[in-house]
């Protein structure tokens, strides 16, 4: 079995977010960069398959020179090759039909993606590139098995789990669930000086649209002042509730 996740470089949930050029700009100063955490339980079950079943993994993104760091992290879990697509993941679509023709060329029989990016959440590309590629596609993916060419996929739905038969070639959204926080890898320092040695190749990006333009960002607004209220006194906070938060 070939595998390819797919890797996007998002920044560190503790990095401080500002914007610059009028809030249209996301300023990367000063910002630490990581796996998306969708995308590195997907690389931690892809680990599971070459480990127990000989499976060929690979790992791909959309970015320039600065992402390197990051996928070489990935080489460094245990991934067998890299590849960088040498393009700003500014769109959706775009990304998506680059990572096309790396799965067409690569000839994988399932392709592991996060079922979104917490930078932007968009949520999108798994679909898309499923679509593009007519592949059977399983998003909100928690729990994946694969015996020959068959797979069993469980999802998150509301309400409850769900667990659907299917075949590859197979293109799934992970997420959390999909390993346990537990499983996730940290590269030792074998698996690090291990990393320089493996493939990782740049391509250039094909011809695609860019459907959609970021325009301008804005952050959360600030936190109101907390007002405490006296535990013996119920009937204010019932009001504080109905008529200031509209909660009740």
């Amino acid at each position: 079995m070939k595998i390819l996740v797919c890797i996007s470089n998002v920044p560190d949930t503790t990095s401080k977010i500002n914007f610059t050029e009028g809030d249209t700009k996301f300023d990367t100063n000063g910002v630490q960069f990581v796996i998306n955490p969708n995308d590195e339980f997907g690389l931690t079950r892809a680990m599971w398959f070459k480990e127990k079943q000989g499976a060929a993994v690979h790992v791909a993104t959309v970015g320039g020179a600065q992402t390197e760091p990051t996928i070489r992290k990935a080489l460094a879990i245990g991934a067998d090759e890299a590849i960088r697509i040498n393009a700003e993941p500014t769109d959706g679509f775009f990304v998506a039909r680059q990572l096309a023709e790396i799965v067409k060329n690569g000839k994988y029989d399932l392709v592991i993606a996060g079922r979104e990016s917490i930078d932007y959440n968009g949520g999108m590309v798994p679909g898309i590139l499923a679509t593009l590629l007519d592949m059977n596609f399983v998003n909100t993916c928690i729990g994946l098995e694969v015996d020959g060419n068959n797979a069993t996929a469980s999802r998150e739905i509301d309400g409850g789990k769900e667990k659907i038969s299917t075949t590859l070639p197979l293109v799934i959204g992970g997420q959390k669930g999909l390993v346990q926080e537990s499983d996730l890898r940290i590269p030792n320092m074998r698996g690090i000086m291990m990393a320089r040695k493996k493939a990782l190749n740049v391509v250039e990006p094909v011809d695609a649209p860019k459907p959609t333009q970021d325009q301008k960002f804005e952050k959360p607004a600030a936190k109101g002042p907390v007002k405490l209220v006296d535990a013996d006194n119920v009937g204010e906070l019932v009001n504080l509730l109905h008529n200031e938060a509209k909660v009740i």
